[in-house]
């Protein structure tokens, strides 16, 4: 196991060891399947290979421009009895907060929000298809009905299934297996991306009516090919990628997926032999297990916005430490289940992984002295700089070239 002394970033908070473990976890599980495989390769990380990682989309470049970070209409805003977090990065979550409030600035958002209660605003535009919280305290969130209901849920579940055929001789650990993305963001591309840059064939999947950001695809999307497939119009072409898969990552929220056949628990029934990844920001039971998230909104509710910021004013971690750190957990799950010759569920929770990392000790370590991992590649969107997974094999980086969004064929290769 590679151990990483000091602290990787300053704060209240042990992100640190929070995001080390992780990595650790997802290096340690990667030499599963290869030893299962005939091969002798060993995985290890760095310190920088973890920071850099961990701020993938700070890191990025496209033709040596930075993107923009935050979108005008994110991030805290004073309500009338407190703070509460918006999240407007997508178009149509940027809509919801315009139509909802009847703004088109972030002058003008703050104006309105500041005469409104924080659970007004929490309550008002969710139910309009927007992302908002009231930022908590901790024991405001551990009193609030999701945290009772999760309370209990440890942060990462494997619930096995059935047997899968033995992996045959191959150099790399996920050499010739199939991987279809269902995910957004971070999180799961995250998963995905490790996995393809371990030898699978990984195929993204996005709805061409929601497109992703460009950014956030490029921050983690080495090693894949991307489709647009409209699930509503094409079940056929589904059902064929679902029977060529051995991996299924979904990342909506609980039951977004249902009406297409891709609840968890389904797809483990009718392909046995499966390894699906379920990913949820709230947990997938409790009040509000059906809400949208982000990793920026599981702080704000969670307590950890508090934690971090001061008497007057919350913050936020480092780095989006809940994302990253989940999408390594969740391909460590999905690799020894491959290496068992076992199919089955994982599933995993930004709240789970808010709950854990509050409950770490705090430290009082010096930071170390980092610097950047990052490569430069170039693709079909202009000349890149991106940080590659953080784990080596063989004291090699992991690195697989970026193809373009939305451009392949939704088959297998």
């Amino acid at each position: 196991m590679t151990t990483v002394p000091g602290a990787l970033w300053e704060g209240p908070l042990d992100v640190s060891s929070f995001a080390r473990d992780s990595v650790v976890d997802a290096a340690d599980a990667a030499q599963d399947p290869a030893a299962a495989r005939g091969s002798t390769s060993t995985f290890a990380t760095t310190p920088d290979l973890v920071t850099s990682s961990f701020a993938a989309v700070e890191h990025l470049r496209i033709n040596g421009h930075q993107p923009e970070a935050r979108a005008p209409l994110s991030g805290f805003f004073e309500s009338a009895d407190g703070w509460v977090r918006l999240h407007g990065n997508y178009p149509h979550h940027r809509s919801a907060i315009e139509t909802t409030f009847g703004v088109t600035g972030r002058d003008d958002l703050a104006d309105v929000l500041r005469r409104l209660p924080a659970a007004e605003v929490e309550d008002e535009l969710t139910a309009r298809g927007g992302i908002a919280v009231a930022a908590r305290t901790e024991a405001e969130w551990r009193e609030h009905p999701q945290a009772v209901a999760t309370a209990q849920d440890p942060r990462t579940t494997t619930t096995m299934s059935g047997e899968r055929p033995s992996l045959p001789p191959a150099s790399m650990p996920m050499d010739g297996l199939r991987v279809l993305d269902l995910t957004r963001v971070i999180a799961g591309p995250t998963c995905s991306q490790l996995l393809a840059c371990l030898g699978a064939d990984v195929l993204r999947i996005d709805a061409p009516q929601l497109p992703e950001l460009l950014e956030a695809y490029l921050s983690n999307g080495m090693g894949k090919r991307s489709a647009a497939l409209d699930l509503h119009t094409d079940r056929g072409t589904l059902g064929a990628l679902l029977s060529g898969a051995d991996v299924v990552v979904s990342g909506y929220r609980p039951g977004a997926l249902t009406p297409f056949g891709l609840d968890p628990d389904a797809l483990a029934a009718e392909h046995p032999g499966l390894v699906v990844i379920s990913l949820s920001a709230r947990g997938e039971h409790g009040p509000w297990a059906g809400r949208r998230g982000f990793d920026s909104i599981v702080q704000a509710a969670t307590g950890i916005g508090w934690r971090c910021g001061t008497t007057e004013h919350p913050g936020a971690l480092p780095v989006q430490a809940l994302d990253h750190a989940t999408g390594y957990r969740m391909a460590a799950a999905a690799l020894r289940l491959l290496a068992d010759h076992r199919g089955g569920v994982v599933r995993s929770s930004l709240t789970g992984a808010a709950r854990e990392l509050l409950s770490l000790p705090s430290t009082q370590r010096a930071p170390l002295a980092m610097t950047s991992a990052t490569l430069r590649l170039p693709s079909p969107h202009g000349d890149l700089v991106v940080a590659p997974p953080p784990i080596t094999m063989d004291g090699q980086t992991l690195e697989r070239p970026i193809g373009a969004y939305g451009a392949s064929p939704a088959r297998w290769s």
